[in-house]
């Protein structure tokens, strides 16, 4: 077979309705789901926007009975999860519905995941550990970022240790996703801000793994073009609901890249970062995004000059060594306009952390398919670089 013929890859990805007015067809796609009862699940941010109570209101309408769970913390809980699917087994619900960010829609998949199977959420890390199809899951992303509503990823908080565990599996995947840029108006600009770079980091990642293909490459240089040209205008002014779409887009096409072609170092690192001090998952992205860029680059010369070029820099005449420079600062450039400036010492991080989150961040399933090789030590050294 010739060297120029792609590898064999998979793609997965979930029915999707994308559009302004999407979430109103929550109650067509529960009735072909055949649905009794239906677990509503969310968080208390969300309740009060007042989306919940749109769509609780639109299920009740079409004859619907529900149970709402909104326990839901920022990043979600093993607990949380646990207390989910015992709601969701006492009423006897049959699908789930989620509405809001990565926390409701991960935590969503957890209970699906425990409802099923009836054991504890923590047994389930690592990739296709899942023996059972569970229940159907429809989501309503309010956020455009974590695009949990698209992906195979489900990541949950472990308290006790004190770090995140990513579940790898296409049994997670939504069986439909509602993907309506009208839900994310009521995201203030930090929120924006985050969630934007989260969106551009799934994108930048996709395209360098180990896992990249064709069918990944073309959504994630769509979703880095779309991020980069619109993100800083829509958090100066976040009330254009253009702007919005067009970020909404390009987190969709980012998660459907990273659902399939896996992610890298940057996500390793916020993971055990995120568990560890309980922080926003796209800050802590953010703060390690150009560093893991410079650790990274010489293993995906060829790809970060695409990056380069996407995010629209003129490459022409440039050594690698020139782009590398120029993409780094294209990125810290980014942040700053759209208000992430800090670095990991800002947030809580010590020197004497940095053993602690690299020994974790080096045992998450993303740093497999990341461009280069990472040691402990490696890792180590990124973090120290993000102080």
């Amino acid at each position: 077979m010739s060297d120029d013929i792609a590898n064999l890859r998979k793609f997965v990805a979930p029915e999707i309705v994308f559009g302004a007015g999407a979430r109103k067809t929550v109650a067509n796609f529960a009735r072909s789901f055949g649905a009794r009862k239906i677990l509503l699940v969310s968080d208390p941010g969300v309740k009060a926007a007042g989306w919940v109570d749109e769509i609780a209101q639109d299920l009740q309408m079409a004859g619907f009975e529900y149970e709402l769970f909104t326990d839901v913390s920022p990043n979600p809980r093993s607990e949380e999860v646990m207390k989910g699917a015992q709601i969701y087994t006492q009423h006897g619900c049959n699908l789930i519905v989620a509405v809001g960010g990565g926390s409701p829609m991960d935590c969503a998949k957890g209970i699906g995941i425990v409802a099923t199977h009836n054991r504890h959420i923590l047994e389930f890390e690592g990739v296709d550990t899942i023996e059972m199809a569970i229940p159907p899951l429809i989501f309503i992303p309010t956020t455009a970022g974590t695009s949990a509503d698209v992906s195979q990823f489900a990541i949950i908080n472990d308290q006790q240790e004190r770090m995140k565990i990513s579940i790898v599996s296409k049994a997670v995947v939504p069986d439909v996703s509602l993907i309506d840029p009208e839900t994310t108006v009521t995201m203030d600009p930090f929120l924006t801000a985050c969630t934007g770079v989260d969106a551009l980091v799934h994108a930048i990642e996709a395209f360098v793994s180990t896992g990249s293909g064709p069918l990944t490459d073309m959504h994630a240089l769509d979703a880095i073009k779309l991020v980069n040209d619109n993100l800083v205008a829509l958090v100066k002014d976040p009330t254009d609901l253009k702007l919005r779409e067009q970020v909404m887009l390009g987190s969709m096409k980012a998660g459907l890249a990273f659902s399939n072609a896996i992610l890298g170092a940057v996500h390793a690192m916020s993971h055990s970062l995120g568990g560890f001090l309980d922080l926003p998952h796209g800050m802590c992205n953010a703060m390690l995004l150009e560093h893991v860029i410079g650790f990274n680059f010489k293993s995906a010369e060829d790809k970060f000059r695409v990056v380069a070029e996407t995010m629209g820099i003129d490459t022409r005449g440039m050594n690698n060594q020139m782009v590398h420079k120029r993409l780094q600062e294209r990125v810290i450039k980014l942040k700053r306009d759209v208000g992430l400036f800090e670095g990991l010492a800002s947030r809580g991080v010590n020197l004497s952390d940095i053993p602690t989150l690299s020994a974790k961040a080096i045992k998450d399933p993303c740093i497999l398919t990341n461009p280069r090789r990472s040691s402990k030590r490696d890792v180590e050294v990124v973090y120290e670089e993000a102080l």
